[in-house]
């Protein structure tokens, strides 16, 4: 099995929140609503609410990246047609 790790873009990320509202478990938000994670790990049972996250992002800032290490091209958007 991979590890999933997720991943903020800084730079796309416009606040949204939506991230936090699907991941509270993971991702909370800091005063001007910019998603802070609680640990970059996502535990296999939080992986289909990760990937939710990840596909609901309007500004396609969250990333969830196959292992460590790995470059930003083994990046998932998550699977269309879920969630």
């Amino acid at each position: 099995m991979t590890d999933r790790h997720l991943r903020v873009n800084p730079i796309r990320c416009e606040a949204h929140g939506v991230c936090a509202e699907l991941l509270p478990e993971l991702i909370r938000l800091d005063r001007w609503g910019y998603p802070i994670l609680v640990t970059r790990s996502v535990p296999p049972n939080l992986e289909s609410l990760a990937r939710r996250a990840v596909a609901s992002c309007p500004a396609l800032a969250l990333l969830l990246d196959r292992g460590s290490g790995q470059s930003s091209g083994q990046s998932s958007r998550g699977s269309s047609g879920t969630g």
